[in-house]
């Protein structure tokens, strides 16, 4: 055999080392070009699964009414019974709200969030019968007395429904004064709820 023709174990290791060199930096840039894409798709499922909130909405306006009621000191037979009192804040707003998906969208409850400094108080706005009966109980609420916004409304798309609502904290004026934050709730069915606060200073009447 000539010395041409002899194997070398050193050249060929080195031959095969090179061999293994480039074949891990195509699998390197390989393996980064395939994540690059995985990442975008990724991205681009994300980006076009978001949805705008079916319902926007804002508080046009919040006025509160702290006031200290007494019982008749009767009770529903009409026996006598001793007077009690406490503290009530009755808070009113104004609300408007905004249907911008392509279905109808149904308000089944309003809730007021206060908090104060032993937590968040909540409280569910009443019916549009209870609203109407607030008036009539404190005739001398100075709050404008305007259409009471229906816990029953169906909204359908594009439209815009306004009307106020009203609910009742058992607080004195001093804890509602000292508030720390203000918000409310719309429970809409199907979807998720719709939080708002309110962007005005709360009126006191």
């Amino acid at each position: 055999m000539s010395l041409l023709q002899q194997d070398s174990p050193e050249l060929d290791d080195a031959a095969r080392g090179e061999d293994y060199a480039k074949g891990s930096s195509h699998l390197i840039w390989t393996s980064v070009f395939a994540a690059v894409l995985v990442s975008m798709a990724i991205a681009g499922y994300v980006i076009a699964g978001q949805k705008p909130p079916a319902v926007t909405g804002e508080i046009v306006q919040v006025w509160a009414h702290p006031h200290h009621p007494e019982s008749s000191g009767f009770d529903a037979s009409g026996a006598a019974m001793e007077k009690q009192s406490f503290d009530q804040v009755l808070v009113f707003a104004q609300v408007r709200l905004r249907n911008q998906s392509k279905q109808p969208v149904f308000l089944h409850n309003v809730m007021t969030n206060a908090t104060i400094a032993d937590g968040i108080h909540s409280s569910y706005a009443a019916t549009a019968g209870d609203f109407e009966r607030v008036f009539i109980a404190y005739p001398n609420l100075t709050i404008p007395h305007g259409k009471a916004l229906s816990l029953d409304t169906t909204i359908d798309p594009g439209q815009t429904v306004e009307g106020t609502v009203v609910s009742s904290f058992r607080m004195s004026k001093q804890q509602w004064d000292a508030r720390k934050d203000l918000s409310f709730t719309f429970g809409i069915r199907y979807q998720p709820n719709l939080v708002l606060a309110p962007h005005n200073a709360v009126t006191d009447q």
